[in-house]
């Protein structure tokens, strides 16, 4: 973005573009129902980071139990959720912050640094979620952490590597802001 000619206007919203997309994955995280799936068949679990699901047989009626009703259920929840909302938050900042004309990098490295305490609330409801729920519930057949848990963990990752781009985007405020001579390095005889 800095050296080969990429102009800062065309690319100003790729960072905040990035977030939103994490801000996505982290819906379908929190919406999704497959956190944990039965890996063959009879396809008899089945659960979301709120309940879980089971049925005795392949085309038998399913009954779910709430999460909730566990300590760590509730904190596996809460804990991603804080870091959810925290990274929601980031995406409002980054929004506010690439629109106006007059950068402000100091800010961007504290929306960076926000990025990271997200992170660190993601990844302990990822943590909580799988160890809790395998010693706590009972589970029958081969079972998988599935689509929706990958879901919470890439967005995860995307805090991460987005924390890491905006604390680091400071240190290249004059090459963004065109205030660099170019450097030539030929010269005349």
């Amino acid at each position: 973005m800095v050296k080969y000619g990429l102009d800062y206007t065309r690319c100003r919203w790729i960072l905040p573009l990035l977030l939103g997309i994490g801000v996505i994955f982290g819906i379908i995280a929190l919406a999704g129902r497959g956190w944990l799936e039965s890996q063959t068949l009879p396809y008899v679990q089945q659960a979301s980071l709120w309940e879980s699901c089971s049925r005795p047989f392949q085309g038998g009626e399913w009954t779910c139990e709430s999460l909730m009703d566990y300590a760590w259920g509730r904190a596996a929840a809460a804990t991603y959720l804080v870091g959810f909302i925290l990274l929601v938050i980031c995406f409002a900042l980054a929004i506010i912050a690439f629109a106006i004309d007059t950068l402000r990098f100091n800010f961007i490295r504290g929306i960076g640094g926000l990025l990271f305490v997200a992170a660190v609330f993601s990844i302990m409801g990822l943590v909580i979620y799988p160890v809790k729920f395998s010693t706590e519930i009972e589970m029958t057949g081969i079972n998988m952490f599935s689509w929706a848990y990958g879901f919470g963990w890439t967005t995860a990752i995307m805090e991460i590597c987005l924390g890491f781009f905006f604390c680091c985007l400071p240190n290249y405020e004059d090459q963004i802001l065109g205030n660099v001579k170019p450097t030539y390095f030929y010269s005349s005889p």
